[in-house]
């Protein structure tokens, strides 16, 4: 079976693992995930099985929409709500004025440093094994692109953002440099992916639903095919090539 299945992924597991489990249910051998989510998080994972898996160069490139809740005072390793508490503020002070303010200012081409709680390899080991043994090495900053950020709901001391970005963006990152900006800390409470290019939360399947439908033998029927994606990426070309 070769397509795309659009995931929503529950908290708790890896991307890994569901790409696993995909794996283990289908009996195809080539499956693999377009943009990893971290445990906590849920919303859209596209899984890519059979020839599917060639196009996850493609798909990497496609903003991505997320929904946050970022609670003021409180810091931790990892920047979200896994991780130790390093600091502690009063965050009473700050008002919806300055909270938009500091989230305008991520807007558009921004530098991040990655958190060190996070896949990226150092002398080829992951960071985030480096930082469970107690080791911090130093992370250049990256470029990365905020194209829509808006705080829909303010209930001190926790925001609500949704935030549209480009590929390698960590959305940590942003909810602690947001509490260093602010003066008083911050950490990712949860987060959910909504969209990722043309795959709407909206559309996905939990996984649940899917492992019915591998029981019942007709988990097909959620499989994106890989001309959709190929078209969705085309019309965007065309578009971006009219304006």
């Amino acid at each position: 079976m070769d397509g795309i299945l659009n995931i929503d992924k529950p908290a708790g597991p890896t991307s890994f693992r569901i790409v696993s489990l995909v794996k283990r249910l289908s009996g195809e051998r080539r499956v693999g995930h377009a943009g990893t989510l971290d445990p906590m998080a849920t919303g859209v994972l596209p899984v890519c099985l059979g020839k599917g898996t060639r196009i996850i160069k493609f798909l990497i490139d496609n903003p991505k929409t997320y929904r946050a809740e970022i609670e003021l005072g409180i810091s931790t390793d990892t920047y979200d709500a896994e991780g130790r508490i390093t600091r502690q503020d009063d965050p009473s002070g700050i008002n919806r004025d300055q909270l938009e303010s500091e989230l305008n200012s991520f807007l558009g081409l921004i530098y991040q440093v990655p958190p060190m709680y996070s896949a990226l390899k150092f002398q080829g080991k992951p960071l985030y094994k480096l930082a469970r043994a107690g080791i911090t090495v130093e992370r250049k900053s990256r470029p990365v692109k905020i194209h829509q950020i808006e705080l829909i709901d303010w209930q001190p001391p926790i925001a609500t953002i949704e935030v549209v970005c480009g590929r390698g963006t960590y959305i940590r990152s942003l909810a602690h440099d947001l509490g260093q900006n602010l003066g008083c800390g911050a950490y990712l409470k949860s987060l959910v992916r909504l969209r990722y290019g043309l795959f709407d939360i909206r559309e996905a399947v939990s996984f649940l639903q899917l492992e019915d439908a591998f029981r019942c033998g007709d988990w097909q029927r959620f499989i994106y095919s890989v001309d959709s994606v190929l078209l969705h990426e085309e019309a965007k070309i065309q578009v971006a090539d009219f304006k």
